[in-house]
């Protein structure tokens, strides 16, 4: 009996001696992943530059311009397409802008500003994009954080009727509303927005389309008597009736309005985006203001003759100030 009792004494210990040589367990790293990524990945840079490069290499327009004789303001604005007060403001210039021969213009701002609009640019140089599209900005700029009022848990005393007593699940109210009681009644009230967010609010500007996404329509009715010839006409000239309607051939605004360019008579000049000019001559009557935007099919004059022999619409589109061939860009009439 007393050996059998030695025995079990030492098979316990020699048990005890297996047990204190097992190595220990190894040591895993439990860091969660998302953490190691973000570090390791460096944010991309939005993918305009090269478009931008490409753009301002590619505009023929000079930086600065010498005055000619003949030369006005209003002529040079639509010899390289653009708004002839934006050439006043760079070149301080007041009404009624005056110019002299030898005088140099400088244009390299309009220049940069055409290529910042062309690359989805304000004048800022901010990027921007239409409301109902996030593409190109950043994950921290487009996910909108909102906090939530989360249900608080109530510890009570265990007991069979708590076990039975089926459990209700709250609803997670997002921060746009929050829930407010008083004398037992629940009211949902719209919780108020930050000063910060409500004067930030989106320009009233209408929307210019891209270059080369610009959906031309005929500006009026009436057959081609002049098609586009870059020597002699930079345009076509469409005959019809006087007061005949003259509508706007694409979206856009109205950068010139009035008779100070000699041969066209009563003119209109359409700003469509930082490529595009359209030009409508020759009216009787003019019936938009310089700065007012308008939409493809807007009434904007009337047919005439001015500063010409007969009626007729003179119709021109330019592509950064020079004249292009509108019967490449207008649909079957």
């Amino acid at each position: 009996m007393p050996n059998r009792r030695y025995l079990v004494i030492a098979i316990f210990t020699f048990c005890l001696a297996a047990c204190s040589t097992t190595p220990p367990a190894p040591v895993i790293d439990r860091l969660p992943s998302s953490k190691t990524t973000k570090t390791s990945k460096a944010k991309s840079p939005l993918k305009t530059v090269s478009n931008r490069v490409e753009y301002k290499a590619g505009d023929w327009r000079p930086d600065s311009y010498t005055v000619k004789k003949n030369d006005t303001l209003f002529s040079i604005g639509l010899e390289f397409g653009y708004d002839y007060k934006d050439i006043a403001q760079a070149n301080d210039i007041a009404a009624p802008y005056p110019i002299r021969v030898g005088q140099t213009l400088k244009l390299k701002t309009l220049k940069d500003q055409a290529a910042q609009e062309a690359n989805g640019e304000n004048s800022d140089g901010v990027m921007t994009f239409p409301l109902s599209s996030t593409a190109g900005i950043s994950e921290s700029a487009a996910t909108t954080v909102v906090a939530l009022h989360e249900p608080k848990a109530i510890r009570e005393p265990y007991s069979d009727e708590a076990l039975k007593r089926p459990v209700v699940v709250t609803k997670i109210v997002p921060e746009k509303t929050a829930v407010t009681s008083a004398s037992n009644n629940v009211a949902l009230a719209k919780t108020p927005i930050s000063p910060a967010k409500s004067e930030a609010k989106p320009e009233t500007k209408t929307t210019m389309p891209a270059s080369g996404d610009i959906n031309w329509a005929w500006p009026t009715k009436g057959k081609v008597v002049s098609a586009f010839n870059e020597a002699s006409n930079k345009g076509i000239d469409i005959a019809g009736s006087s007061g005949q309607t003259i509508n706007a051939a694409a979206n856009g605004k109205v950068i010139y309005s009035g008779s100070d360019l000699r041969g066209y008579g009563k003119l209109v000049i359409i700003k469509h985006n930082a490529t595009y000019l359209s030009v409508y001559a020759h009216n009787s009557l003019i019936v938009v203001k310089e700065g007012q935007q308008v939409s493809a099919g807007d009434k904007i004059a009337e047919m005439g003759n001015t500063d010409s022999s007969s009626v007729k619409l003179h119709f021109e589109i330019r592509r950064q100030g020079k004249s292009v061939d509108p019967s490449k860009y207008l649909t079957m009439n």
